[in-house]
């Protein structure tokens, strides 16, 4: 079998926890401040061990950090989960695979339910988990769970590329308002590039578009590409008119 070449991703950081487990029970702020603390130290220095393919150290002290957490956040928490997929990811080093895969399902177990199907996190488990079923030779699992890692990250994409013209959008507003067409037109053009090619030319978002980059050109008396841009406004009766701030992307 050709040798597969596939990138897990391990986080080297603790994260903050998010919310407690329902079933954890109540310590103090000062025993639970220090116990984290130590549990910190411990993962730091599993990361140490790791950087120095110390694979037996690192392993222990993630456990001991897991245990500690475990204990004080309960079981369902990001930062348990960042310390599972780490830990998962250096048994995977150790060809230990059976509990790698545990402990990379237990992380993207916790992920799916805190952060869902759209975070990027999430998709870092399954990329994780498709890496170590290739590295198991197992390529049908790892295509699946690769064609979920890459569906998530597109959507995460496009999400920034919305914003984005959202962005241009409220940007090209300002400048009209203070009195610079010209680099209100140009940002209005950058909006409708991304809108144009995210939600098609028919959409009310990339309509809009189209509105205030006539309307400005009108305003500033190039009516031939006022008329130009004013052609492609297909489900409004065609008025220019003062541009509304209110209609796309609040600033």
């Amino acid at each position: 079998m050709p040798k597969i070449l596939l990138f897990a991703i391990l986080f080297f950081t603790a994260c903050s926890p998010l919310l407690p487990s329902k079933n954890t029970p109540h310590y103090n702020a000062k025993e639970k401040s220090q116990a984290l603390k130590r549990a910190n130290i411990l993962n730091n220095r599993g990361v140490e061990a790791y950087k120095h393919h110390d694979y037996k150290n690192a392993i222990k002290f993630y456990q001991q950090s897991i245990a500690i957490k475990e204990k004080f956040l309960g079981t369902e928490n990001l930062s348990i989960a960042t310390s599972y997929n780490n830990l998962g990811l250096i048994y995977k080093k150790t060809k230990e695979y059976q509990k790698a895969l545990a402990y990379l399902f237990k992380a993207l177990n916790i992920r799916k339910k805190i952060l869902g199907q759209k975070d990027s996190r999430t998709a870092e488990s399954y990329n994780n988990m498709g890496t170590l079923y290739a590295s198991m030779g197992e390529i049908e699992k790892a295509i699946n769970l690769t064609h979920q890692t890459i569906q998530i990250k597109e959507n995460i994409v496009q999400k920034e590329k919305i914003d984005t013209a959202i962005s241009y959008t409220n940007l090209a507003v300002l400048e009209a308002i203070q009195g610079d067409n010209k680099s209100a037109i140009e940002h209005h053009k950058k909006a409708l590039a991304i809108n144009k090619s995210i939600f098609g030319e028919e959409h009310a978002v990339t309509q809009l578009s189209y509105k205030n980059i006539a309307q400005l050109y009108f305003a500033t008396q190039q009516y031939k590409k006022a008329k130009e841009y004013a052609s492609h406004i297909v489900k409004d009766e065609i008025k220019l008119e003062d541009i509304d701030v209110t209609q796309q992307g609040q600033y």
